[in-house]
């Protein structure tokens, strides 16, 4: 490899590690600066590195920005009307206390097979949460497992978009590798929670105080903070409580106080679970629909490259449009403040809330897109592709050199799509020689993937600022996770290789 595209790379994420731990800059400056540090290294011209930069942070927020600002504007509604509460009354009833951490890995890896992690874990992390807000702590430990969960998913099962690029780019049979890929997230759920489990309690007191106020509606947990705990009279974390022995902090967050009182002759406002859901769940199943029908439609197409031209049936192009996140959001914002907000909240209290909500995704979005500029600078300064010629001449195990690759452009760009992608592209050639099949191969490519997310992937930005975690508690915590399922797919890859 070209020693100045790998100083290039070191270079850079060194600035990001030493702006972030040591000065008093955010991440937003140090992403940014890293990618100017980074271009300037590997020999990119300044114009075309300013111009990496702001393509990549526009098409990031392209793809991410509004989904983020629609989907925080849910999560508010949800906790002011009592929603999320019910919600989370539900979940723990239904699965029964100490179990909620497997309940949000499952529910996450079923989300994120059709929906983006990004969208998913937006929708999804009021529910977290609720949760933990009802149980008092843990907060991390289902964050952890609920980004995890949709992690192993999006990168093992089409129809997500990059396993289904690479099933087409190497030929694979596509449902041979859906039910490959099901039976690898399944094998690999069980190391999301005993991980999240492990480091969430060790994190619990990392959290930014911001988002402990946002959870907890406290500044102290009782799980791992080493703080004292706001216990209501029916118990840690029960609304239903006396709301005469509450703090005031906590009874102006409190749905009851938010709302205001019923005018005269109005029940008191409540949201049942089923109602609840309402805003989570449409959304959710409209952005379904629009993966399934689309991938079905190409596979009667025989189109599953997603370069390849493709003319979409009618009814494929109108659950296309329902279907797209924005416009799936959209609607679920409109259900949560028609549908969960009494009748008599004044227009001008929601449009308050509803500012709230877009002034607390303001750094998300500019954090994500500037992780998004990174990625784009790596590659359009050729460090991707230069790892990945790099690795595919060392002579290994066959199936090491898809994975390896996959692992190697992961760390470069950032992206698992492109990653996957990329590994997928330079082996499809080495297939044959390297005596693998193509699932195997396929799976190598996604499973690779997963290495590693850190400063230069979107979605570590999205999950640790929606966790609460900063600097090596986020390396610790969401870098460490996802690592840790990595390596846990290698030796189910060796194990695959004997039978595929």
């Amino acid at each position: 490899m070209d020693l100045q595209l790998l100083l290039a790379l070191v270079l850079g994420i060194t600035t990001i590690v030493v702006i972030v731990l040591r000065t008093r800059l955010d991440a937003f400056v140090a992403l940014l600066l890293a990618s100017l540090v980074t271009g300037f290294v590997a020999g990119l011209p300044v114009a075309d590195t300013i111009t990496s930069i702001t393509t990549g942070f526009g098409n990031t927020l392209a793809a991410i920005g509004i989904v983020i600002g629609l989907g925080v504007g849910i999560g508010k509604i949800l906790e002011v009307s009592g929603a999320a509460d019910s919600l989370a009354r539900a979940f723990v009833k239904a699965l029964g206390k100490g179990r909620e951490h497997w309940a949000m890995a499952g529910t996450g890896a079923v989300v994120s097979i059709p929906v983006f992690c990004d969208s998913g874990y937006v929708i999804m992390n009021p529910l977290a949460r609720s949760i933990a807000r009802r149980i008092n702590g843990r907060y991390v430990t289902l964050a952890l497992a609920l980004g995890c969960g949709m992690t192993l998913t999006h990168h093992l099962v089409p129809p997500t978009p990059g396993p289904l690029a690479v099933a087409g780019i190497l030929g694979a049979n596509l449902g041979g590798l859906i039910l490959a890929g099901l039976a690898f997230a399944l094998l690999l759920l069980p190391v999301v929670v005993v991980y999240s489990t492990w480091m969430g309690s060790k994190l619990e007191s990392e959290i930014n105080e911001q988002t402990r106020q946002d959870v907890y509606h406290t500044a102290a947990v009782g799980s791992g903070s080493g703080g004292t705990a706001t216990t209501y009279a029916d118990g840690p974390g029960d609304r239903s409580a006396d709301a005469g022995d509450r703090p005031a902090e906590d009874k102006e967050r409190d749905p009851a106080y938010m709302l205001g009182e019923p005018p005269e002759g109005e029940k008191p406002h409540r949201v049942g679970a089923g109602l609840a859901s309402l805003p989570l769940l449409i959304p959710l199943l409209l952005i379904v629909m629009n993966t399934v029908a689309t991938a079905i439609d190409r596979s009667n197409q025989g189109v599953l490259s997603p370069d390849a031209e493709y003319n979409p049936s009618r009814f494929a192009e109108i659950l296309a449009f329902v279907g797209h996140p924005v416009v799936a959001l959209l609607v679920g914002i409109v259900l949560a403040v028609y549908v969960l907000l009494p009748r008599w909240t004044p227009r001008k209290k929601v449009h308050h809330w509803l500012s709230e909500a877009a002034a607390s995704a303001g750094l998300i979005i500019l954090i994500t897109g500037a992780g998004g500029g990174l990625g784009q600078v790596l590659r359009d300064s050729g460090v991707g592709d230069a790892l990945a010629e790099a690795v595919a001449a060392i002579n290994m195990p066959g199936v090491l050199v898809p994975f390896l690759v996959a692992s190697l452009v992961r760390v470069a760009q950032g992206s698992g799509t492109v990653a996957m992608i990329t590994a997928a592209s330079v082996s499809a050639p080495l297939v044959v020689g390297l005596g693998i099949s193509p699932v195997l191969a396929a799976l190598a490519c996604c499973a690779g993937s997963m290495v590693f997310s850190y400063f230069n992937d979107s979605y570590f930005w999205v999950v640790t600022r929606f966790t609460g975690l900063d600097g090596t508690a986020a390396l610790r915590g969401w870098s460490g996770i996802t690592t840790a399922v990595w390596a846990a797919s290698l030796p189910l890859l060796l194990i695959a290789s004997l039978f595929l």
